[in-house]
């Protein structure tokens, strides 16, 4: 049978792959941003600034010194990541992550599906695409995809059995044998999945594939925590279903808190994975739950998934990169299930 040894879970925020003396590109979007989301309410630039100190709460932490350690740290822990899925020999990787609209719309927006096909295409963009990306968003995103069209291999056996075996366990996953044209036409993997591709592995696809998709951010139909908590124990059970005598990683791709950053969102949520705190998990309320803030559902899933498991999380990083005086930005988590439960 299938045995997980492995997890993991990585922001993959833009400015994780921008260098920090241009993290201000990023400030001037959110100035013109009327929906940055802070504690489950709904605010514009000015007004946030103010209930958030005036702008002067943040004076600290968008100094080019701090922006300059911050993103070096983060770097180190992209690395570590990619040490450890490579020091742990595992044969395929689940990879949960959020699609922004890349792959699916509105015209079909599953909550969860699982991509079955043999291989995938990861494009690069073209220079007119990255072109027209909001500012900031065109010197990241272009890191995340190769300079040259690859084809990825998945592994479609395990992919058909997930999705049997979590429809028998109550779910419904959306089946896709193809991705769709999406956004930019080009049936690519999109860039959360291309994140774990380009940074932490460094451009490797040797380690086959298996991607699940959440939808996190969109309405009307993103599954509440406790949801997602479900679905991430499903797919565990799943995972360790297959008949095939393969090791599994799980990942999380995306979050934490953003386009605004909260501490005291990130830190009891990190500690809920290293304790195994369910109730917390399950508990964060929907509201919370927009924007970029909404990929820790990918975490959820991920802890739930591991749940049954001897694995037990550590963090190894926790950086949250504020880019302006409102105390926007994106706090970035690095954190590995690779040790024994105690």
């Amino acid at each position: 049978m299938a045995e997980i040894v492995l997890g993991i879970a990585t922001s993959h925020g833009p400015m994780l792959n921008t260098p920090p003396d241009q993290w201000g590109q990023r400030a001037k979007a959110d100035e013109r941003n009327k929906e940055l989301i802070y504690k489950g309410e709904s605010y514009d630039f000015e007004t946030l600034k103010e209930l958030r100190g005036g702008g002067s709460a943040f004076t600290g932490e968008i100094t080019q010194d701090v922006w300059d350690a911050r993103h070096a740290a983060c770097r180190a822990a992209i690395t570590q990541l990619g040490d450890i899925i490579r020091n742990s020999d595992v044969d395929v990787l689940v990879v949960v992550s959020s699609d922004h609209k890349e792959i699916f719309g509105d015209e079909l927006l599953p909550q969860f599906a699982i991509y079955w096909g043999d291989t995938a295409q990861h494009v690069p963009y073209t220079e007119e695409q990255l072109a027209g990306m909001p500012p900031g968003l065109a010197i990241a995103e272009v890191a995340n995809q190769p300079t040259v069209t690859m084809t990825r291999t998945m592994n479609s056996e395990l992919a058909l059995h997930l999705i049997r075996e979590t429809s028998d366990l109550g779910f419904d996953p959306a089946a896709s044998g193809e991705l769709p044209a999406g956004e930019w036409g080009s049936h690519s993997i999109p860039h959360g999945w291309g994140f774990i591709y380009q940074q932490v592995l460094d451009g490797s696809g040797e380690i086959p594939f298996v991607p699940v998709f959440v939808n996190t951010f969109w309405e009307p139909n993103p599954p509440s925590a406790s949801r997602s908590y479900d679905f991430g124990v499903a797919l565990g059970k799943a995972i360790r279903s297959f008949p095939g005598d393969i090791k599994v990683g799980v990942v999380a791709s995306g979050g934490l808190t953003h386009m605004v950053v909260d501490e005291d969102v990130d830190r009891p949520f990190l500690d809920a994975l290293v304790n195994r705190d369910e109730a917390h998990m399950r508990a964060l309320p929907s509201n919370y739950l927009r924007s970029g803030t909404s990929e820790l559902r990918n975490w959820i899933v991920t802890a739930a998934a591991l749940e049954d498991t001897d694995l037990q999380a550590r963090v190894i990083d926790y950086q949250p990169c504020y880019r302006s005086e409102a105390g926007t930005g994106c706090a970035m988590g690095f954190v590995a299930w690779d040790s024994t439960r105690a």
